[in-house]
């Protein structure tokens, strides 16, 4: 088998796919610019007033503290007295909404609205900075990155003022070396709801009524870990606000009348505690404002905002302190803070609404100015309109003020107009696309869809070349020293990404030339079909359900509603295209045995391809198996989760960790289902593993299927019934319980690991067994017997028999060593079981072990979900391995070709599984508890926990790919004498004698030519799909979803793929590695046989 042309050609071409994506994302998910500059204090803000220092006046308050309280949504705060019976987030915080009805000219209570995303470092930044968030922020949640914008910690540091924090750790990340003092606790374990909050109860009273700060900032976690880890509605959410609710009445009864008191939310949380999208429920969070001094100018009135944006905290926090307003600031002043005009002093502390106002405008003037220089992306006729009106506002106030007559009330609200115009003006625009990168992004992947196509068709027509990269390699090489070349002449530097472009499309251009130079050649000599090959090309070859089905998916990807729906469309066409398989068939007259005319001569008759038993037996099963696979696919629609698009709809209650479910009767019964589904798991595995005599080996595989694939079944059921258990149950064993959550996982982690090692180390799983033979009897002695398995039925033996002459299994072997000798009499015979099943059966163990590593990366329902998965597959083998048998000698005659359609259904099962493990192709749907499966302290670096979200979110497309290999092996698995319409494989005259997967190594050429090609149009239909998202993201980047719905599955599809093509890279290298062993088995084998002889 020619193993490195076929790993090399498939590495390049994920290489080219990943060069196409890498360019398109960087030109499309830009980060807005930033302003390297900060506001003094001697800016001259205010009408009137000369270059002084506007920091050394008097400000209203003299410090403020700061009660972050993380995932705060407006529902926690609100107070109903009339609810009698509420749920366990509702009225556990009376403390807000009570302060305010007392003591309403003290105290306000608002929405405050957050901009998605909606993660913790990225709402930092917004109120930190008066900023705006783009859509590519959320990647740095996991490792947060110095805030370099000019923000409020900075200025008050610049001002000297005293900054203490305590809390979150991802403040020292954002801020290093910014506070006076820094007392951070680490915040990404979400299972821990109190060491946090604990360590900042320690230090924050004792710190409130000192005298060392001047802002104190408390950044509490509870409420969020608690979120995440049981939802809101629990009662260990109740408990987590009731004590919040204690820490605000404390902070409150200590504060001095020259301290502000801010308590806030970064955001919210939905009904299943997650966050990060855009829905009301995860952007309203609560904002509460009180001052023992009276901080309103009276109770609340209807001109008072419904909602508080989070930007607007930054410029109304600065003035009330007295510092600048950050440069790059977006917000507005929250106007019931200040007093109305003429009702204030000339101090800072007296800033009245009007003149704070207008300091505000001032400054989003100057930020406009200087980011309108720097950045042309704001749209002209927008920046003149809005320049216009700030000149009109201008002139207007100076008039009012050197005039000395009272402003009028339109006068403020133009300047409430106008400062609401920059923020949307700067959200609709900060979207910064690169054209060029996008366009080249794009002319790549068109590119390498297009030459996955091609290779696809013509693999067995490139194998045959010594070195198919050659010329391609070489011309990527020179055009991306070309392109070095040409930059470092024209610009001075080199930028790597457009050398990574021309290498890209030179390679790709000249290796469809090259594909179809050897076409053209072929044809000429009559060695391809170029009918067939150009058929698929055509109209009607595109409107064939195969590549019809995959060509209207990439279409709907166009439409928002349709990436909405997609988990329950890629089910239907999934259904719909697996019917399609023997409605096809009976439409040919396959699907049933003939029925003979006995009017007519039995001489007229045309000689049945395949007894009418066979086609019997096969197309039973072939019904069979569509059935469960309908099945499968309708019990896994019970496994989806819920966009918030799609109103009523209550996603799964699987999704649900053991530990949030309160009625222990149905916490019993889900446990006992998840362990009974993972024991099926492990039982059929080992079944269908003895059935074919593969466990009868000594060798490294065979040692993982018999003991190592049964000791995760143990310790993934351990590890469910202990975190299962809920804490206050059992306190006393509170350390054994934290022992075992710790060593369950990693010795599972243990045992994955081993066995796939040995899987890799030793895959063969043949057994060797010699025995002498009869006394001589010349010419009447049995050939020697090459058996596919042991202990079983003899009709079934007779089926799965693999007779192998000596000389035979001499002349397979890749050296072509010659025959050596002649038969002898009383040679012994050799019996080798597990040879027919010798390629699928590692890489089945291989997929089989590794899908229970990824489900011990879910929570524990999902164990039904991958016992469905695990009979979809099956169920899909064997469909096409019956439709490959009932065709018989009526296929084409292309060797172990897979068609496309079982490769589209597998495709389309990826994407199915995707959305039945409760995933989506959204932020908030990202199932973070993974990160802390074997390690519930927490992580020191990001790479780890990243690495366990990532397997956890895309464990179908991993199964999936590295499993697809299968697809080749399957109908040899399955077939039996007479299956084949007494025909030979392609027409060769080798492989007559050759049964199941041997088949394939005694035609190395062809088993060569079928595996890349089936991993060839695989990559095709994924790349595909990343091609029309991008298309998609492209077109439709001025769309109102696009940052909702579009970028989100372009970013999803994109990871998908690189996930799929490094698995779909390590099945082959299996698959590579099995027949490398099984060629060093044989040249071992043979002199040893020798010997015996």
């Amino acid at each position: 088998m020619k193993g490195l042309p076929v790993l090399s050609l498939l590495l390049w071409m994920c290489a080219v796919f990943y060069v196409g994506i890498y360019l398109f994302v960087g030109g499309f998910l830009l980060v807005r610019l930033e302003v390297n500059r900060t506001s003094a204090c001697g800016d001259v803000l205010r009408p009137g007033e000369e270059p002084g220092d506007f920091c050394r006046v008097r400000p209203r308050f003299r410090r403020a503290v700061l009660l972050i309280v993380d995932a705060l949504k407006i529902d926690f705060a609100r107070f109903d007295l009339n609810n009698t019976s509420p749920r366990p987030y509702e009225n556990k915080l009376p403390v807000l909404e009570q302060t305010v009805w007392s003591r309403p000219a003290h105290s306000r209570l608002y929405p405050f609205r957050a901009d998605p995303p909606t993660t913790t470092m990225q709402r930092i930044k917004g109120f930190t900075t008066g900023s705006l968030p783009t859509f590519v922020d959320v990647g740095n949640n996991f490792a947060s990155s110095a805030i370099l914008e000019d923000n409020l910690i900075h200025q008050l540091g610049q001002t000297g003022k005293r900054v203490v924090f305590m809390g979150d750790d991802t403040w020292e990340s954002l801020f290093p070396k910014k506070f006076h003092r820094s007392l951070p606790f680490p915040s990404f374990n979400v299972k821990d709801l109190h060491t946090v909050d604990n360590g900042i109860l320690q230090h924050l009273y004792s710190t409130v009524v000192g005298d060392d700060w001047d802002v104190l900032v408390a950044h509490f976690l509870g409420v969020d870990h608690c979120g995440h880890r049981f939802g809101p509605d629990h009662p260990a959410m109740a408990d987590k606000l009731t004590q919040m609710d204690g820490v605000i009445r404390s902070v409150m009864e200590r504060l001095q009348n020259d301290t502000l008191l801010v308590v806030m939310g970064d955001h919210g949380m939905t009904d299943t505690g997650d966050h990060g999208g855009e829905s009301v429920k995860e952007t309203d969070a609560a904002i509460f404002l009180y001052s023992p001094a009276p901080l309103f100018h009276g109770p609340p009135t209807l001109s008072e905002p419904d909602v508080v944006p989070q930007t607007d905290l930054v410029p109304t926090l600065a003035l009330l302190l007295g510092v600048p307003i950050p440069y790059s600031s977006v917000g507005q002043v929250l106007l019931p803070v200040f007093p109305p005009h003429g009702q204030a002093g000339g101090a800072a502390g007296g800033l009245s609404q009007l003149e704070a106002l207008w300091i505000n405008a001032k400054q989003v003037n100057r930020f406009l100015e200087t980011y309108s220089s720097m950045a042309k992306d704001i749209p002209p006729e927008s920046l003149a309109q809005l320049k216009e009106r700030f000149s009109r506002l201008s002139s207007q106030y100076l008039a009012t003020v050197g005039e000395g007559r009272p402003p009028s009330p339109e006068l403020a609200a133009s300047l409430q107009a106008y400062l609401s115009s920059v923020r949307d003006t700067c959200r609709a625009t900060w979207a910064r696309f690169n054209p060029l990168k996008m366009a080249a992004g794009v002319a790549i992947l068109a590119l390498a869809c297009l030459m996955c196509f091609v290779l696809s068709e013509l693999s067995s027509l490139l194998l045959r070349e010594k070195s198919p990269l050659k010329t391609p390699a070489a011309a990527a090489l020179a055009a991306g020293v070309c392109a070095a070349a040409g930059q470092l002449l024209l610009r001075g530097y080199v930028e790597a990404v457009w050398c990574l472009a021309a290498a890209a499309i030179s390679s790709e251009l000249l290796f469809i030339w090259t594909a179809h130079r050897l076409w053209i050649s072929a044809v000429v000599r009559n060695e391809a079909k170029a009918p067939k090959r150009a058929s698929w090309l055509s109209p009607g070859g595109l409107l064939l359900p195969p590549l019809l089905v995959p060509l209207l998916r990439c279409a709907s990807l166009l439409s928002d509603s349709y990436v909405i729906a997609e988990g329950r469309v890629v089910t239907f066409l999934l259904f719909s295209l697996a019917l399609y398989v023997p409605v096809h068939l009976n439409w040919e007259g396959l699907l049933l045995p003939p029925n003979h005319d006995p009017l007519k001569p039995a001489g007229l008759l045309p000689s049945p391809a395949l007894p009418p038993s066979v086609v019997r037996k096969e197309g039973c099963t072939l019904v069979a198996c569509v059935g469960l696979l309908v099945g499968a696919l309708y019990l896994s629609l019970s496994f989806h989760g819920c966009r918030e698009e799609q109103g009523s709809c209550q996603p799964s209650p699987f999704l649900s960790p053991l530990s949030r479910l309160q009625d222990s009767q149905l916490k019993n019964l889900h446990y006992i289902l998840s362990v009974v589904s993972l024991g099926l798991w492990t039982f059929l595995l080992r079944r269908w593993l003895r059935h074919y005599g593969n466990l009868n080996a000594s060798s490294g595989t065979v040692f993982a299927a018999r003991w190592i694939l049964p000791l995760l079944w143990v310790c993934l059921g351990l590890h469910w019934a202990v975190s299962a258990t809920p804490e206050e149950s059992f306190r006393n064993l509170a350390q054994l319980i934290g022992l075992a959550l710790l060593a369950l996982p990693r010795a599972s982690f243990g045992l994955l690991a081993l066995g796939l090692l040995l899987i890799w180390l030793d895959p063969l799983t043949v057994f060797v067994k010699t025995r002498t033979a009869a006394p001589a009897r010349t010419s009447s002695l049995p050939p020697p017997r090459y058996r596919a398995s042991t202990g079983i039925s003899p009709q079934a033996e007779l089926h799965h028999l693999i007779p192998q002459i000596y000389q035979r299994m001499r002349r397979s072997l890749e050296d072509g060593e010659p025959p050596g000798g002649s038969e002898a009499d009383g040679r012994p015979a050799v019996e080798a079981y597990g040879l027919g099943t010798v390629y699928s059966a590692p890489l089945l163990l291989f997929c089989g072990l590794l899908g229970v590593g990824l489900l011990l990366l879910h929570p524990e329902g999902m164990a039904l979900s991958f016992l469905l998965l695990l009979l979809e597959m099956g169920a899909m083998l064997h469909i096409h391995a019956s439709s490959r048998a009932l065709r018989g000698l009526h296929a084409d005659s292309d060797g172990f070709a897979v068609p496309w359609t079982p490769i589209v259904l597998w495709s389309l099962a990826a994407t199915q599984f995707f959305h039945a493990t409760g995933h989506l192709p959204t932020f908030p749907s990202i199932q973070w508890g993974a990160a802390f499966v074997g390690f519930p302290d927490g992580h020191t670096g990001t790479m780890v926990p990243a690495s366990l979200v990532t397997l956890n979110t895309f464990a179908s497309y991993i199964l999936f790919a590295a499993a697809c290999p299968l697809l080749l092996f399957w109908p040899l698995v399955c077939e039996t004498r007479g299956s084949r319409g007494g025909g030979r494989a392609g027409g060769d005259e080798e492989g007559d004698d050759g049964v199941m997967e041997m088949r394939l190594r005694e035609n190395p050429r062809r088993f060569s030519s079928a595996l890349l090609q089936l991993l060839t149009r695989y990559l095709f239909i994924h790349g595909s799909q990343v091609f029309a998202s991008v298309c998609a993201a492209a077109i439709l980047r001025r769309h109102l979803m696009v940052w909702k719905v579009f970028a989100p599955k372009l970013m999803f599809e994109a990871s998908g793929f690189l996930v799929s093509s490094a698995s779909l890279l390590v099945g082959v290298a299996l698959v590579l590695r099995t027949d490398v062993s099984l060629a060093r088995w044989f040249k071992k084998l043979l002199p040893e046989a020798s010997r015996c002889s």
